[in-house]
């Protein structure tokens, strides 16, 4: 769903701008205006509230062939928007990196053009006129670089009357025959065709025009095209356009911040059944590289879209690129995880307290297990080969995607995974077992928060889940240049049997007058199999340095907090959340009170704080903040370390603020979450008003 709050980039894409085109129409018809003649599809005319087909229009069937898998390859809309950099030499450029970086041969094929690449008006033949600053050589010329390198080129329209973005570049509500034809003409393979301005015309007549606007067009140059539908899941296109389209968009769109991600992949998984070869769910564009995640946060957007069968296409400027991006992007292993020719979106097998298990059944009888960690803590997460649907075997051959090794486990699939993290595996009955070492899972008992100068206990442990043994086990932690850490128990084991761990006691200082923040440490254990195959398994971990937390009741809003995400924009201190940028969110008000502290967020919201097992009690007035005007729908919780202490019910913008507290003795983290009301996060502005801790 779109967000209320005014974007630079894509304003249009709100529900009051569709009523105002609608409203437009409907003045336009009264006043017996009309568009001239050459402005419109002769065959197909439509009046408001019609498509450019009659209903009752014989419904061509999309090319065969095309989507066999989820189609890759770039978009340039995430990185630029309508910049002025999105240009003819970006997209040659772009294309040229694809060849150069191996980007093609791992599969990327469509260098796709979004909004604002035409001209706002039409010629005086109807047709559409490319931007001459921005594509000074015409579309078909950028077609002919693009296929010369072996690939293939996509472009952008609207199926309104005008595109999503303020300038108001020409739509193709009306115009289906005579754009797909140019598109055709032009040489363009992709067709992303977007929902603005829609005028209130049925979503079904307006994608079916297209769809058989674009087959009509292809016949007549040989070249089909591939048919992208981007109405934002509004109408709920999975349950009837897999022969209207050959992908659906299945929710808003995506912005470059966890929150934005994690909303959007969670509407998706459930829609599994839907996908399938030449008809796939599609969740947005890959925001990786463009700098709003973390590169751990960015692995596990890849990990997820691949699981989920999503197409992938790259959303950042690949001439700005890092290594690390072109790591992510170019991983070929996870890469397969989404082409997978069976053409399965992988299914949830289990979600429990933000640790999720995501399995994808493989052409060749493997799955495909994403463990997925939520929480902004490091958590242990596991299943068992049975669980994701794998035969009974005495073992199996377990391949980690992004460590690109592979191990043996007796049944078990588990791994400690760092906070926003994913571990992606591919987990086979093979027979092949035995010719790799046993899988280990590292891990912490606790997570580690260290106050200054105070010395902090933790417990590390490797855990053989092999069918075979692991010997000559022995485990280090590495922390920062100045801090002391102490092993108190055994570093090695001379053999740990199948299920079988090896525990270690440490203590952990951080010198005095240490800044509280986020430390890497890292938990190393290696050790060899049977045959004397040595591996190695190192788990990146946070220490948190921290602050105890004060005594008596303190106001949350002016605490610090161990992590913050949102869904729009930062999360603001005594302020509503506001538009995307920090500090410009206006008076707590709920229900026409304001508050004068607090919390203001968007769904999906976590704010973790330390409370060092030394509070009692969070409370708070919780609700849709006025500003939203009469949209937002959320829910708010309280966890205590791993627990849901306190919950509301959905909560919408016409509820008066409601009181919720939690008893949350005895734990070391409170953190307080916003979820959406179940239909997407759309203008899901969250208050915990007067919120506070009692210590």
């Amino acid at each position: 769903m779109r967000h209320l709050p005014a974007r630079t980039t894509r304003p249009s894409r709100t529900t009051r701008r569709r009523v105002v085109g609608s409203l437009t129409a409907a003045l336009l018809c009264a006043a017996g205006l009309a568009a001239p003649a050459a402005a419109r599809d002769t065959a197909a005319p439509p009046a408001t509230g019609q498509a450019a087909d009659a209903p009752d229009a014989p419904r061509a069937k999309l090319p065969d062939g095309l989507a066999r898998t989820p189609p890759m390859g770039f978009n340039n809309w995430n990185s630029t928007h309508c910049r002025a950099d999105f240009n003819e030499a970006m997209i040659k450029g772009i294309a040229d990196i694809f060849v150069e970086k191996g980007l093609k041969d791992a599969g990327y094929e469509y260098v796709n053009l979004d909004d604002c690449w035409a001209l706002p008006q039409r010629d005086a033949n109807g047709k559409l006129v490319p931007d001459p600053v921005r594509f000074p050589n015409g579309i078909k010329a950028v077609a002919d670089y693009v296929h010369a390198k072996g690939l293939k080129l996509g472009i952008y329209t609207s199926a309104g009357t005008k595109t999503c973005n303020s300038a108001g570049f020409p739509g193709a509500l009306g115009h289906e025959r005579s754009d797909a034809q140019q598109f055709a003409d032009w040489g363009v393979d992709y067709l992303k065709y977007d929902n603005c301005n829609n005028q209130g015309v049925d979503a079904k007549k307006r994608y079916i025009a297209m769809r058989d606007a674009l087959k009509a067009a292809s016949e007549t140059t040989g070249r089909p095209i591939v048919h992208s539908i981007c109405e934002w899941g509004e109408n709920k296109p999975w349950e009837w356009a897999a022969d209207v389209g050959h992908l659906w968009r299945t929710t808003g769109d995506i912005s470059d911040n966890w929150g934005s991600m994690l909303s959007i992949m969670k509407r998706n998984l459930p829609l599994a059944k839907y996908a399938g070869p030449g008809h796939w769910n599609d969740p947005d564009m890959l925001e990786v590289g463009n700098g709003g995640m973390t590169d751990t946060e960015y692995r596990t957007h890849f990990s997820m879209w691949s699981i989920m069968a999503a197409p992938l296409l790259i959303g950042s400027d690949l001439r700005k690129a890092s290594p690390e991006t072109f790591e992510i992007l170019g991983n070929e292993e996870v890469i397969a995880v989404d082409q997978d020719p069976l053409g399965k979106q992988g299914e949830v097998v289990s979600s429990e307290g933000g640790r999720w298990v995501v399995a994808k059944e493989m052409k060749d009888g493997s799955r495909a297990v994403a463990l997925f960690n939520e929480t902004g803590t490091a958590q242990s997460v596991s299943t068992t080969a049975k669980a994701v649907g794998l035969p009974a075997a005495d073992a199996y051959t377990l391949r980690d995607l992004w460590e690109h090794k592979s191990y043996n486990t007796a049944g078990r699939i588990a791994a400690t995974v760092p906070a926003h993290g994913t571990v992606l595996l591919r987990v086979s009955a093979d027979g092949k077992w035995a010719h790799h070492p046993p899988a280990a899972e590292l891990g912490l008992d606790g997570s580690l928060f260290v106050e200054p100068g105070k010395t902090a206990e933790v417990t590390s442990k490797v855990t053989n889940l092999g069918r075979t043994s692991a010997q000559r086990v022995s485990v280090t932690l590495g922390a920062p240049s100045g801090w002391t850490v102490r092993a108190t128990s055994p570093t090695t084991a001379r053999s740990l049997r199948t299920g079988k761990a090896l525990a270690t006691s440490w203590t952990v200082t951080a010198p005095a007058g240490t800044k509280p923040g986020s430390y890497d440490v890292t938990l190393k254990a290696s050790y060899r199999s049977p045959h004397g195959a040595r591996a190695e398994k190192v788990l990146p971990l946070t220490a948190q340095v921290v602050v105890a937390p004060p005594a008596g009741n303190s106001l949350l809003g002016d605490l610090p907090w161990l992590s913050a995400t949102n869904g729009w924009g930062p999360v603001e201190r005594n302020t509503s959340n506001g538009d995307s940028g920090l500090g410009d969110g206006r008076p707590i008000t709920i229900g026409g009170k304001v508050y004068a502290k607090g919390l203001g967020v968007h769904a999906e919201s976590a704010v973790e704080y330390y409370t060092g097992a030394a509070c009692e009690k969070v409370a708070a007035q919780v609700g849709v903040d006025d500003e939203t005007i009469v949209k937002g729908t959320i829910a708010f919780e309280i966890w205590a370390d791993g627990r849901k202490a306190a919950s509301t019910g959905v909560l919408t913008n016409a509820m008066p603020a409601q009181e919720l507290s939690a008893d949350v003795s005895g734990a070391q983290v409170v953190r307080l979450v916003v979820t959406d009301g179940g239909d997407g996060i759309d203008s899901d502005h969250g208050d915990w008003a007067e919120a506070a801790l009692s210590c």
